[in-house]
């Protein structure tokens, strides 16, 4: 999976960054179906509190995007809950286009069952 990382109006440290690509690497493991990743790193300047950093996060998929916006103190915090959003989304997707492709296989079974 190709992931690009852009950090808005700042620049992030290699380390962040490390940190980041290992995370989206797990997305990976999770489903060989994403096609490429874009990651975006922002400072919010007029919010209220220390919930200062925005990490959002898009995946390609075949016939979807899946997308997560966290905003909280830390950019790791942050990068973590739209991780885990994307993998419930992962899931939920996973779940929805399993009875698309047993409907297909008994279509096929079907066919070969009239064809003898």
């Amino acid at each position: 999976m190709k992931i690009s990382i852009q950090s808005i109006h700042f620049d992030a440290d290699k380390k962040l960054l490390d940190f980041i690509q290992k995370k989206a690497d797990k997305l990976d493991q999770m489903s060989d179906q994403i096609i490429s990743g874009e990651i975006y790193l922002k400072l919010e300047k007029n919010s209220v509190g220390e919930e200062n950093k925005i990490t959002e996060i898009k995946l390609i998929i075949p016939g979807a995007q899946l997308f997560a916006k966290e905003q909280c103190k830390t950019f790791e915090e942050a990068t973590d809950l739209a991780i885990e959003s994307l993998k419930r989304q992962i899931d939920k997707n996973k779940v929805k286009l399993k009875p698309h492709l047993h409907n297909r296989k008994s279509e096929k079974e079907i066919l070969e069952i009239e064809e003898e």
